[in-house]
């Protein structure tokens, strides 16, 4: 599909589509890794649309949404206050919470942008430094988040269900 795409801050009334897409861009990138109960679980408490609700009506988390030229929902990503466990966080430390775009869609840049995005807001907010948690097998995303600065800082464990996930945690400064 070619066409134009539009990135928008996420609103109130967004939660569904949050939940959707959300939902569907985690399983599509990981889905394979994980027993069926752990994926549920995991899904029906972070992607939830009352999970959504309480981040969107949180004044310190921002959540774009990226809308393809028929209005379809391709990616989003969320940020706000770091909450990875960094020792000796800074007071004022942001965080990349999440950047998701359909497999579909993947190749456009998209993820560029909205990770630009991102940033411009978290900096525009008096974040820094800033913290990404990547999955340790997600080298392109790892390489995505090289390309604007991140580097590696730690490492912990990400629970889905009753699996533990070894995540590298990278600072930009």
């Amino acid at each position: 599909m070619t066409g134009s795409i539009a990135i928008r801050r996420a609103t109130i009334g967004d939660a569904f589509r949050l939940s959707d897409i959300g939902g569907a861009t985690f399983t599509e990138t990981f889905g394979h890794l994980y027993p069926p109960a752990d994926l549920a679980a995991f899904l029906q408490g972070a992607h939830a649309p009352d999970a959504w609700t309480r981040r969107l009506h949180d004044p310190h988390v921002a959540v774009w949404l990226v809308e393809d030229a028929d209005g379809t929902t391709v990616a989003y990503a969320s940020a706000g206050p770091c909450k990875l466990p960094v020792a000796d966080l800074e007071s004022n430390a942001g965080e990349l919470f999440q950047l998701y775009v359909r497999g579909t869609h993947h190749g456009r840049q998209i993820g560029s942008r909205l990770l630009g995005t991102a940033i411009a807001w978290l900096e525009g907010h008096g974040f820094d430094p800033l913290y990404v948690g990547v999955w340790s097998g997600n080298h392109g995303a790892q390489r995505l988040y090289a390309r604007c600065g991140f580097t590696p800082h730690g490492e912990y464990e990400f629970p889905v269900g009753g699996q533990r996930d070894r995540e590298f945690i990278l600072r930009r400064a």
